[in-house]
């Protein structure tokens, strides 16, 4: 059965009860689905540059955090929400573009590293630039008036239409000259080359395309809480989170990410939350699990396998006259 059309069966349905949660549901379950849908939108940005090229990034929080000041200081200083978001989404993906330059020349543990340093350089400086972040004490954002249940609709549905709009830019990057490339420089970057692919370009799209939807989470968030600080802004374990997220519904599918973050977000209300002092410690151990036993996430696992299949027969045999 076609990946696409197995996806959309299931995703369809899943967007639709997220939109109808407010209608539906008591607060808590309104907040649960925008954690969804706003962890499904940072594992599909994920998904361009660790899933389709293989990059081992660990910079999610990086561009999270700047979207997030971003957002911030033009809200603080009268511009509109949401073009305030949208400011933020560019500052994220031009700092993307030029810091790819520089750190997609390195590969695997090192880019991995490399990575993992933009957090902290980015928290540093704005822990230290108290004049323009507020440093240690952080921002206050305007509160949105309406009260909390008009608020929790307004950011759900943010939330929901950012993860449609990372899904149909997965859907056409897939499709296109550039998904094909990256998926070449997954297997055999040097061979890319050779063939023609211009691997510079390509890598730099997908770390663009991955930031660019990162700064829009975090400036949507800020305004969300209403306060950011520096630790909360650009957090480890949020870097951590998203790519095991990715990797469990399956890294380089149109859909795994999605899948990924709904089980996440359920084992993380269920199992994490009574282990909050052992979070990251609990995410190595799942990352390790991930890798050794379930390489290629939940979608490629026997189970959905299973479950496709069926869905193919029972459609060829509709389709038959």
């Amino acid at each position: 059965m076609n990946p696409l059309r197995f996806g959309l069966f299931w995703f369809i349905p899943l967007a639709v009860l997220l939109g109808l949660t407010p209608f539906i549901a008591n607060n808590y379950i309104v907040q649960q689905a925008s954690f969804v849908c706003m962890y499904a939108a940072l594992a599909l940005s994920w998904n361009f540059i660790g899933g389709y090229t293989g990059y081992p990034s660990f910079s999610t929080a990086a561009f999270v955090g700047l979207g997030a000041y971003a957002g911030a200081l033009l809200q603080n200083a009268g511009v509109p929400m949401v073009l305030a978001w949208g400011a933020a989404t560019v500052v994220a993906g031009l700092f993307a573009a030029c810091l790819g330059f520089a750190i997609l020349r390195m590969k695997g543990h090192y880019f991995a590293i490399g990575s993992i340093s933009i957090v902290e350089i980015l928290r540093l400086i704005t822990s230290s630039w108290s004049s323009l972040t507020g440093g240690g004490e952080g921002l206050n954002l305007p509160i949105l008036p309406g009260g909390p249940e008009y608020a929790g609709k307004v950011f759900l549905y943010a939330f929901l239409v950012l993860m449609l709009v990372a899904v149909l830019a997965t859907v056409l990057m897939d499709r296109s000259r550039l998904g094909f490339g990256l998926r070449c420089i997954e297997q055999n970057e040097d061979a890319a080359d050779m063939v023609g692919v211009n691997v510079n370009a390509a890598k730099i799209s997908a770390f663009v395309l991955s930031a660019i939807f990162c700064g829009t989470v975090g400036a949507i968030s800020a305004s969300w809480v209403a306060y950011i600080s520096p630790p909360d802004a650009f957090s480890i374990v949020m870097t951590l989170k998203v790519p095991v997220m990715a990797m469990l519904g399956g890294a380089g599918t149109l859909f795994g990410p999605v899948l990924g973050a709904l089980v996440f977000v359920v084992i993380e209300q269920t199992v994490l939350s009574r282990f909050l002092d052992y979070n990251q410690a609990i995410l190595g151990l799942i990352i390790v699990f991930l890798i050794f036993f379930l390489p290629g996430g939940l979608l490629r696992s026997g189970v959905f396998r299973g479950i496709k299949n069926r869905f193919a027969q029972f459609f060829n045999k509709e389709m038959k006259p």
